[in-house]
């Protein structure tokens, strides 16, 4: 078996626990019927001890195996490839929690769709806006109502690029959420409300030229900014150079810029070159979401 997920940025600005798009930078895990159970990482967190024991897939995976099988218990050998950077604001537990789902569904030979894994998901990720792409695909606006999930995709074009700044910092969500303030400003609210519909229009009707002014936001965006100061002039330096839109991803550290597949090795460069600590990769945009093959 082979499940494959891919990274997402959320919020996209005014989008707060909204909004998000799906990444071509995936995390894959191979399963195979085993005597034992074994696990073993590559790539992002394979040195720390932590993230290499998997603990966070494994448990959601034998929960829901379990269920699936009505008790019935199968030992897997895990082998996990991954992309995704950890706690970089790039979805990286949202893709663990959605491959965890997806993977015992396959391994229990039970048929599942996809709005069935991205309302499991709301157990372990109260908020949508990372979890929908991971599972859909594409941009997706995603609500919550009486706690279910309700969401809608639109594909995204191969013309347009992501250029991911990655910092070699963390900002913790934990963090990020403490920063922002118990209560808001009116004019503040109706401000990123606007600029969010606004940004929801633009992208479902491939509208691109005007996002540069729907993806302004006062609530959140800022204010987590200015934990790394730089990350402002991160977002100058890719707007000067022909960006569509330049945002914090998710709650940082790392800064996604939309761009057209033309401009993206010009900001691409100018980054490295001002950036020389930090990791800038250019990505394509995902459709597919989860993925998995038996």
């Amino acid at each position: 078996m082979l499940i494959s997920v891919p990274a997402t940025s959320a919020n996209l600005g005014p989008g707060f626990d909204t909004l998000g798009l799906s990444i071509n930078l995936r995390n894959e895990i191979r399963i195979k019927e085993s005597r034992f159970l074994s696990v073993s990482t590559k790539g992002e967190g394979s040195n720390n001890p932590k993230i290499k024991r998997n603990s966070m897939f494994l448990s959601i995976f034998n929960e829901h195996y379990k269920k699936l099988t009505n008790g019935k218990y199968n030992t897997f050998r895990f082998e996990f490839m991954n992309k995704i950077p950890i706690s970089r604001g790039l979805g990286s537990s949202s893709a663990v929690i959605v491959s965890a789902l997806t993977a015992a569904h396959v391994a229990a030979g039970v048929k599942y769709n996809k709005r069935k894994i991205l309302n499991l998901a709301l157990k372990y990720e109260p908020h949508p806006d990372n979890i929908t792409p991971a599972v859909m695909g594409g941009f997706n606006v995603a609500c919550l109502h009486e706690d279910r999930v309700y969401s809608k995709k639109h594909r995204l074009p191969n013309y347009l690029k992501a250029v991911l700044v990655i910092p070699n910092k963390t900002i913790s969500t934990n963090r990020s959420r403490n920063v922002l303030p118990n209560s808001y400003h009116k004019s503040e609210v109706v401000f990123s409300l606007s600029h969010a519909a606004y940004m929801t229009g633009l992208f479902m009707t491939d509208s691109w030229e005007q996002l540069k002014i729907a993806a302004r936001d006062k609530l959140h965006q800022e204010r987590r900014m200015s934990m790394m100061p730089e990350l402002f002039r991160v977002q100058t330096l890719a707007m000067e150079n022909g960006a569509l839109m330049s945002t914090l991803s998710g709650s940082g550290s790392t800064f996604f810029t939309l761009c057209y597949e033309d401009d993206a090795k010009k900001i691409a460069n100018v980054l490295t070159e001002t950036f020389t600590e930090y990791r800038v990769m250019i990505c394509d945009l995902d459709n597919f979401g989860v993925t998995s093959k038996s």
